[in-house]
């Protein structure tokens, strides 16, 4: 049994982690803003925008689970905006969240992992993390961060047995992209329901949105035995984005 912690439990790709995990035998603090009762793993109600709110998270799931094999750094938002008119306040809540968080969460649990005969940190770090698309600088940029903090994460976890990486997914079908069409649309001056296929799905050579099931699977993958030979990686799952 893994000791994990998972944070943006409460939906989306997160909560398909921690269903995942939980099916496996793991047993998953699911931490959230708004953490539901009802979902997978045991609700925990953190502001991972604050530094207490990171360490509280950390703390609280190695006090119940005696340690931590597991950290999956999840929680994201978006804001979709051209630069000029992009909110400053919406910069420095997305860096918070997407790039800030996953340091504090590794520099708390840097100890438990170590510890672990298995320690692990995953980003899921999304496509964004590997090339840029318009109207996002702060969703690119603090993606683009946490692939290199995930690197060097790598090489100093090396010598006490702790891997990370990064996932890479496309788009995903989740509440958070679902929410972005009515944003997408504004930008680019079009209707909502031409968004998906004419923005969205563009960059993806195969036309259709992960699940977040799928990324669940990839993350269980890389945390079991089968991803002992992954860390300072990006793993694309981004069904022929970056292939061109």
């Amino acid at each position: 049994m893994r000791r994990a912690l998972v944070t943006g439990a409460a939906s989306g790709i997160g909560q398909a982690i921690t269903a995942r995990l939980e099916a496996a035998g793991d047993a998953v603090l699911a931490v959230d803003l708004e953490p539901d009762p009802a979902a997978p793993g045991e609700p925990f109600e953190a502001d991972l925008t604050t530094r207490a709110g990171n360490r509280d998270a950390v703390a609280a799931a190695a006090k119940r689970f005696g340690g931590l094999d597991l950290v999956v750094a999840n929680a994201g938002i978006q804001h979709v905006a051209p630069v000029e008119e992009f909110p400053e306040d919406e910069w420095d809540r997305l860096l918070a969240l997407l790039l800030t968080s996953p340091f504090l969460l590794a520099k708390a649990a840097w100890g438990s992992l170590g510890e672990s005969e298995s320690g692990r940190f995953i980003a899921i770090a999304s496509a964004h993390a590997l090339v840029a698309s318009p109207y996002k600088a702060g969703y690119v940029a603090a993606k683009h961060g946490v692939l290199g903090l995930v690197k060097t994460l790598a090489l100093e976890g090396a010598e006490r047995g702790i891997l990370a990486t990064a996932v890479c997914p496309g788009f995903v079908r989740t509440p958070l992209v679902e929410a972005q069409l009515a944003d997408q649309a504004e930008a680019h001056a079009m209707p909502e329901e031409r968004v998906l296929e004419e923005v969205v799905l563009v960059p993806h050579a195969v036309k259709h949105l992960l699940e977040p099931e799928e990324v669940a699977e990839l993350v269980a993958f890389l945390a079991g035995p089968g991803g002992a030979g992954f860390s300072g990686a990006a793993v694309p799952m981004d069904l022929g984005w970056t292939a061109r």
